[in-house]
Parts: C-alpha cells; structure tokens; sequence
C-alpha cells in the first residue's frame, strides 16, 4: 500500500473533481425529482378518476425497476429512438425519473397521514379543494415528510455511483483511473471515498434524525390542530 503515492495533490485534486461532479449530478436529480415526485405524488393522492390509475401504474413500475436498468435504458436504449443525451444528462435523467417515483409515494403517504377530519372541516368552512391543500394539508404534511425525504436524498447521493456503469467522471469513477496507476493505491483510495460517502451522507443522516425529533416534539407540544381559518392565514371565501 501506498498512502503517500496515492494521497499526492494531483489525485487528490482528481478526485475532488470527481466528488464535485457527484455532488452537482446529485444536487439537480434531488430538485427536479422533488418536483416531479411532488406532482405525482398529489396526483394520486387526488384520486383523479383514471389519470390517478394511469400515474399509480407508472409509479409502482419504476420503484420496482432496479435503477442501472434505468441508467443503461437512458443511455444506451433512448438513442436508438433518437433520443441521444450526454454521460452526465443521462445519468441525471435516471436519477431524475427513479427518485421522483419514490418521492411520490412519501408524499402520497405524507398527505394521507393528514386526518380527514380536517379536510372536512376546511371545505365545509367554505375553502375550496386547492385552497384546503395549499394552506392546510400540503404544510402540515411537508413536515412530516421531510425526514424520509432527506433520507431518499441520502440513497440518491450513493445512487450516483452507479453511474460508474456508463463512464460518468463522478467520485467513484476517477477513484478508478487513480488505481489504475497503481495497484499500490487501490486500498487508500478506496479508504478514502469511503470516508468520504461516509462523512457526506452521516451528516445529512444526522440532519434527518434531527428534523424527525423536532416533528416528534411538535406533535406532542401542539396537542391539537389549530382552527381551520387560524391555519389558512386569511378567511375563509
């Protein structure tokens, strides 16, 4: 083994490299597949008759997919349809289509774990449907979601290493390459990217357990729900 090889500037800067391309891949398959998730995920929560059916169907297909299907589906399967991407859009673009099917059922759950009561209660005090989702349900389920979904994000980061399938320069990837400059260096390497995932994802693990600890305490400290206008912010139309 060789620590001192292995840890020179310029591979540390390769792999830095690599670490920044994971953490962007990353970063912009967890804002649009939240987005994406978001939308699914109140779609099938509105029971809207069929389009409900046809996204339930599309959902529960993909979150029982393994996801390098998907990555060699966008990268190698889509051009021969004429959809040609790069390395990077279609790694971004698996990423993109498997989390927002996973989001979509914690949000699904998430809304489902609001009482119906208080729905009932909005819409009998004269809200509208849209009105008793954006003032009274969604923010009062996005706290709740928001543990399992840091916890999905988690997943998604080391999901980005299976990108390595397809040749994309993330952390794992140029982890690679340095080894293969030498056999000496495969261990430290791999220490080192181990403690790296390690860092990164047990401080967003970290994170999750205290914003989980924090929706607990608010439960317990809030007792009840607060009075249908009191919660909506304005009177209701």
């Amino acid at each position: 083994m060789d620590f001192i090889g292995a840890y020179s500037a310029g591979n540390l800067l390769f792999l830095l490299k690599g670490l920044m391309t994971t953490l962007f891949v990353a970063f912009i398959a967890i804002v649009f597949s939240f987005i994406f998730g978001s939308i699914l995920g109140i779609l099938r929560y509105a029971k809207i008759p069929v389009l409900s059916k046809v996204v339930a169907v599309c959902v529960e297909t993909i979150r029982n997919l393994p996801l390098l299907l998907i990555i060699f589906f966008t990268f190698f399967a889509l051009p021969e349809v004429g959809i040609k991407m790069s390395v990077m859009m279609a790694a971004v673009t698996a990423l993109i289509i498997f989390e927002s099917a996973m989001l979509s059922e914690i949000v699904r759950s998430g809304l489902n774990s609001i009482e119906k009561g208080q729905i009932e209660a909005a819409r009998s005090s004269g809200l509208t449907y849209i009105q008793t989702m954006q003032h009274i349900i969604l923010p009062q389920a996005l706290r709740r979601m928001v543990p399992p979904i840091v916890s999905q994000f988690i997943s998604l980061l080391k999901d980005t290493s299976l990108a390595v399938v397809i040749s994309l320069p993330e952390l794992l990837h140029n982890a690679q390459i340095v080894n293969g400059k030498n056999v000496n260096y495969v261990i430290p390497t791999f220490l080192l990217i181990a403690f790296i995932y390690f860092l990164v994802n047990y401080s967003l693990s970290l994170l999750a357990r205290r914003l989980e600890t924090k929706e607990r305490s608010n439960r317990k400290s809030t007792g009840k729900t607060l009075p249908i206008q009191q919660q909506a912010g304005s009177e209701p139309m």
